[in-house]
C-alpha cells in the first residue's frame, strides 16, 4: 500500500532513533484524482512518499482523541484513519456513504457526512472506533461544505446545487431553516461572535454574509472568482478564503466584515491550513498538482512542492487554532 518509504522510517532504519523522527513535520495531502494522499517533509520541502487511500478522497479530519487522521473516500464509499503525525496507515471503515466533507461537532457527540452526489447529510454517533448512524437528511441538492455552533446545537450546511444554506437541528434531529444565497455555495464559516454566516460563492467573485438571526444576507464582500473555501488566521479575527478561478487567496476581518488583503496564489488554491507559529499559510493548488506555501509577513509565495493529481484536502498537526 505504501508506494514508497515515509520518511520516520527511513531514519529509523539508519539507526538514527524515534527522537529525529519526531522531529520531523509532516503534511498530509490529499490528491483526489490519484486516490492517494502525498506525504510532505515540511521542513525540507518535499514529498517523502504516497500512500493508496480509496476513491477521490477530498476532505479529511482529526479524531477527537488526535490519535488518528480520518481521510473520507467518497467515491470508495469509505473511510481511510492514518497516523497524523506521520501518514502511516491504521485502518479502514467501510460502508460509509459518499462522504464528500466530514466533520465532529465540537462535543465530539455528532460525526457528520456530507454527501454531495447522494443529496443527503448522514449524522452519526461515534464512540471511538464504531459509527452508528442516527439521522439522514434528504437534502437537495449537493451538499458541501459545513460549520457548526459552539454548542454543537446546529450544523450549517451549504448546498451548492440549490444555491441554499441549511441550518440543522443536531438534537432535535430535524431541519430549522434553508436560505438562498449565490451561485454554487461551497466553503462555510462562522463568525466568532456567532453572528453571521461567511459563505464563499463558487460561481461568483464574493462571500456572502448570512445574519443568522433574521436568516438573510445582509452583505456581499468582494474577493475573487470562484471562491471557495475558508481557514481562519488563530487570532479570533480574521479568515483566509481561497479563490480557485482568480488565483487569489483573501484576508476578511471578521469584525468589520472588509477584504483587507489579496495574496496571488497559483493554480486553483483550495484547502488551506497555516502553521502553528501563524507564519506560513499552506494551501494546494487544484489544478497544477501541486502545494503552494505563502509567507503570511511579505504575503509572497515562497515555496512550491510537486504533488499528485488534484490535491484538495491538507492537514498537518502543529497548526493554528481553527478560530
Amino acid at each position: 500500500m505504501i508506494r514508497h518509504a515515509l520518511a520516520g522510517v527511513a531514519f529509523a532504519a539508519l539507526g538514527l532513533g524515534a527522537a529525529v523522527c519526531a522531529q520531523a513535520q509532516t503534511a498530509v495531502v490529499l490528491n483526489s484524482r490519484d486516490a492517494q494522499v502525498s506525504l510532505l517533509d515540511m521542513r525540507e520541502g518535499r514529498e517523502t512518499g504516497k500512500l493508496d487511500v480509496g476513491k477521490e478522497p477530498h476532505h479529511l479530519y482529526p479524531t477527537p482523541d488526535g490519535k488518528s487522521l480520518i481521510v473520507a473516500n467518497a467515491l470508495g464509499n469509505d473511510l481511510t484513519f492514518l497516523d497524523p503525525r506521520t501518514g502511516a496507515f491504521q485502518r479502514k471503515v467501510t460502508g460509509i456513504d459518499d462522504p464528500y466533507q466530514i466533520g465532529f461537532a465540537p462535543d465530539n457527540k455528532r460525526f457528520v457526512v456530507n454527501s454531495l452526489r447522494l443529496d443527503r447529510v448522514d449524522v452519526y454517533d461515534y464512540d471511538g472506533a464504531n459509527f452508528k448512524l442516527v439521522k439522514r437528511f434528504a437534502l437537495k441538492s449537493m451538499p458541501s461544505h459545513m460549520a457548526f455552533t459552539p454548542d454543537s446545537a446546529v450544523a450549517y450546511i451549504t448546498l451548492q446545487g440549490s444555491n441554499q444554506v441549511a441550518a440543522l437541528d443536531l438534537r432535535k434531529m430535524e431541519v430549522l431553516w434553508q436560505v438562498p444565497v449565490g451561485e454554487a455555495p461551497a466553503g462555510i464559516f462562522l463568525t466568532p461572535d456567532g453572528k453571521s454566516l461567511l459563505v464563499g460563492i463558487m460561481g461568483a467573485d464574493f462571500v456572502e454574509v448570512i445574519d443568522i438571526a433574521s436568516r438573510r444576507t445582509v452583505k456581499r464582500i468582494k474577493t475573487g472568482m470562484g471562491c471557495h473555501n475558508f481557514r481562519a488566521l488563530g487570532d479570533k479575527r480574521h479568515v483566509f478564503v481561497g479563490n480557485r478561478v482568480a488565483n487569489t487567496i483573501n484576508m476578511i476581518d471578521m469584525q468589520t466584515l472588509e477584504n483587507v488583503a489579496t495574496i496571488p496564489v497559483p493554480g486553483g488554491p483550495d484547502d488551506m491550513e497555516i502553521t502553528a507559529d501563524g507564519k506560513q499559510l499552506w494551501t494546494t493548488s487544484r489544478f497544477i498538482k501541486q502545494v503552494t506555501v505563502v509567507d503570511l509577513a511579505s504575503r509572497q509565495v515562497i515555496r512550491k512542492i510537486p504533488v499528485g493529481r488534484s490535491p484538495h484536502g491538507i492537514f498537518f498537526v502543529d497548526r493554528a487554532p481553527l478560530l
